[in-house]
């Protein structure tokens, strides 16, 4: 379009449709369906090496026949991002390149398991503060990060019903900071990344939280997928600290915080027609072994997303990273280049019989239901007629009922049904 080499911008617009047959929630045991739009636009000044950006977000929900609607699919016209950055090259040594960035942004660090920029969901984690990023020719790279995370609104149900324009602001109550260290990928292509994150809350006036005050060490081992070659990652994620069992008013009890979490997977993408991928994957969250004792065990995701090891989420998003131990296998193919095909199947175990199925808010404190959740599908078709610009998508996925979901108390029978069909433009 012609535009000065210092003007960057960009517009996307996603629409979804999404079906929810039987929903999985306790809460909400019927059928429920939306039309969920997000429109991103941004813009970026660039005078060396000063930076100026901004992105809208205005996310909003139609026919949402029954949905439980929160700010995970409400948000509408908001300034996401607004950010004064400086970029350098050669900062330290000949050929690094550094940056600097203060004000509202996004956050993708390491994995993105748990802190990311949404994807899929159809609003976005914000958060304000200061990112200072560094990385070496050899690739060899390092991030600190201190923020104050981003309330959305409106939290009114009222409010999201009618996608009422209401300005987000900054939970000043509550401090997210991180130190990242990724290493120059080894002999055959092997990467090390290390992650500490500290999250320290408090309750406000305007938000109820579960006084989080937890230290969260990280360590991942990759080799990315390459065809011909078998590929690998495990993550281990630890959890220290204090907590509250709910975020609850009345609840003012301190617990000691200690747990873990761990994802491990290893697949192999064959050098053939269709490119085709399998893997086997398995991902655990240590939950609360004892609802009655002073430690809490749950594993707290914390700023995480989850689409791309548990499903869509959106109107479903049945798992989450808090007391399950769910194996899966995956299978991934390219028929053509601009059509891929997802398939997974994963079984789901409480690590815990005693603490909930959190998705769900199905619990059974005697642990009497045993710990078999279930048994989820996923399928998803994605075709991309004009790569980076438009594509189309279709998927579903399934949730069939184990033992716990079916015999703890507010558990059903039937399975849930989820299907969704959506489309994206971007410039």
């Amino acid at each position: 379009m012609h535009a000065p080499q210092w003007l960057r911008f960009g517009l996307s617009h996603r629409a979804r449709f999404e079906h929810l047959e039987n929903d999985f929630r306790a809460s909400t045991p019927g059928s429920v369906s939306a039309l969920s739009l997000r429109t991103l636009v941004t813009g970026e000044l660039r005078f060396a090496p000063v930076v100026v950006s901004a992105e809208l977000q205005d996310s909003r929900a139609f026919a949402t026949t029954s949905a439980p609607l929160t700010t995970s699919l409400i948000n509408p016209l908001e300034l996401l991002q607004a950010t004064v950055g400086l970029r350098a090259q050669g900062l330290f040594i000949a050929g690094d390149e550094a940056s600097l960035t203060l004000g509202r942004q996004t956050l993708d660090v390491g994995s993105r398991r748990l802190v990311a920029r949404n994807e899929y969901r159809n609003t976005i984690n914000g958060f304000t503060g200061l990112d200072a990023q560094w990385a070496s020719p050899a690739r060899h790279v390092l991030r600190a990060f201190a923020v104050l995370p981003v309330v959305r609104a409106p939290s009114t149900i009222e409010g999201l019903a009618v996608n009422a324009i209401e300005f987000d602001r900054e939970n000043t109550d509550a401090l997210l900071w991180g130190a990242f260290y990724g290493a120059a990928p080894w002999r055959s292509r092997v990467q090390l990344e290390l992650l500490l994150l500290g999250l320290h809350e408090r309750d406000s006036a305007r938000v109820q939280t579960g006084n989080r005050s937890l230290i969260t060490p990280a360590l991942r081992v990759l080799r990315p997928p390459a065809p011909g070659a078998l590929d690998f990652q495990l993550e281990l994620m630890g959890q220290v600290g204090s907590s509250r069992a709910t975020a609850a008013i009345a609840d003012t009890t301190d617990l000691w915080h200690r747990a873990a979490s761990v994802h491990a997977s290893a697949g192999f993408l064959f050098d053939v027609a269709w490119r085709p991928r399998v893997a086997l994957q398995f991902d655990g969250a240590t939950g609360d072994a004892d609802p009655g004792d002073t430690v809490n065990g749950r594993f707290d995701p914390l700023f995480g997303a989850r689409r791309f090891d548990f499903g869509p989420t959106g109107l479903f998003g049945a798992l989450a990273r808090s007391n399950l131990n769910a194996p899966g296998l995956r299978l991934e193919c390219a028929p053509q280049q601009t059509l891929d095909v997802l398939a997974e199947a994963r079984l789901v175990w409480l690590a815990s019989a005693r603490d909930a199925w959190t998705t769900a808010g199905l619990r059974d404190p005697w642990g009497a239901s045993g710990t078999f959740v279930g048994e989820q599908l996923e399928a998803r078709v994605r075709w991309t007629p004009f790569p980076r610009n438009l594509v189309f998508e279709v998927g579903g996925a399934a949730f069939l009922r184990g033992a716990f979901a079916l015999n703890a108390p507010g558990g059903r029978a039937a399975p849930t049904l989820y299907l969704m069909t959506q489309v994206t433009g971007t410039l």
